[in-house]
């Protein structure tokens, strides 16, 4: 059984970046955790965990709960961004 902590990490409505953990893990297994193979991965999980963590702050500032949009928000956020 996984801890609260993982079963949040692996919530889609409260981490927008799973698919980037999951995308560096997967890399990091498959190259035999040799970092300097998977640097596009970390660059891509790191400007995705920067983007929502700047939106968190703003909502958090403008007082919009919650601070972290739900899945289904964030993807319509996206397609109205292009």
């Amino acid at each position: 059984r996984m801890s609260r902590h993982a079963q949040q990490l692996r919530d889609h409505d409260t981490n927008p970046c799973v698919a980037e953990t999951d995308a560096s893990r997967k890399c990091m297994d498959d190259n035999n955790y040799n970092k300097d193979m998977c640097t596009a991965y970390f660059l891509k999980y790191k400007s995705c965990r920067k983007f929502w963590h700047d939106i968190m702050m703003q909502r958090r500032r403008s007082g919009v709960k919650p601070e972290m949009p739900s899945a289904e928000e964030r993807k319509k956020m996206l397609e109205s961004m292009g």
